[in-house]
C-alpha cells in the first residue's frame, strides 16, 4: 500500500489519495478562479493576459501545496498566492526587458473603452506596486486589515500607510464625478 492511500505523514495530517486531492483542488479552481484573475487584474493594472499569467502560476504554486492547505484557509492562501506571483512577475527580469509598444485594446463589446472602469485601473497603475496591493484588498476585496497584512505578508501599520496614501494619492488624481441618481 503507498503511501498515498494510507496513513498518515510526520505532523498527523492526513494522507489523501491523489484522485481525492486533485478533485478537491478543482473544485476549488472551479468555484475561485474568476475572483483571483479578478484580484490579479487589479494588481498588473489591468492587463488581463498578465492577470491569467499571474494566476496561472499562483495556481501551480497552490497545487503543490495543496496537501498542507486547510479547507477554511484555501481562498486566503490562494489569495496570497496571488499577490506574490504579481510581485514575482513584476521583478522579473523577463518583465524589466519586455517592452510592449502597441497593444490591441481588450474591450468587452458593448463597453465603453473610456468608461469608469478603465479609469479605475489608469488611475491604479499609476500607483507603486505595495500601495496598489493594499488598495485593491483592502477596499477591492474588502479585506480586513489583518488579512491584507497576511496577503501581503507585511504588519498592519503598513497596510494602514500604504492604503491611507494609496486613496490619498487617488483621490487627487480622480478628477470629480457628478453622478444623476435621479
Amino acid at each position: 500500500m503507498s503511501e498515498w492511500q494510507a496513513g498518515t505523514r510526520r505532523g498527523g495530517w492526513p494522507v489523501k489519495r491523489p484522485s481525492e486531492r486533485d478533485r478537491e483542488f478543482t473544485e476549488f479552481v472551479t468555484a475561485r478562479r474568476a475572483a483571483l484573475v479578478r484580484v490579479a487584474t487589479l494588481l498588473v493594472s489591468g492587463d488581463l493576459a498578465r492577470a491569467e499569467d499571474v494566476v496561472q502560476t499562483a495556481l501551480t504554486r497552490l497545487y503543490l501545496a495543496w496537501p498542507r492547505v486547510r479547507p477554511d484557509t484555501a481562498y486566503a492562501y490562494a489569495r496570497r498566492c496571488v499577490v506574490n506571483a504579481a510581485t514575482d512577475e513584476r521583478r522579473s527580469l523577463f518583465h524589466r526587458r519586455e517592452r510592449v509598444h502597441a497593444q490591441l485594446p481588450d474591450v468587452v463589446a458593448g463597453e465603453e473603452p473610456g468608461g469608469d472602469e478603465a479609469r479605475v485601473l489608469a488611475l491604479l497603475a499609476t500607483l507603486p506596486a505595495g500601495m496598489r496591493a493594499a488598495v485593491v484588498l483592502r477596499y477591492v476585496e474588502g479585506l480586513s486589515v489583518t488579512e491584507a497584512a497576511d496577503a501581503m505578508r507585511c504588519s498592519e501599520g503598513n497596510v494602514k500607510s500604504q492604503s491611507a496614501r494609496g486613496l490619498e494619492r487617488l483621490r487627487r488624481l480622480l478628477p470629480t464625478h457628478t453622478y444623476d441618481y435621479a
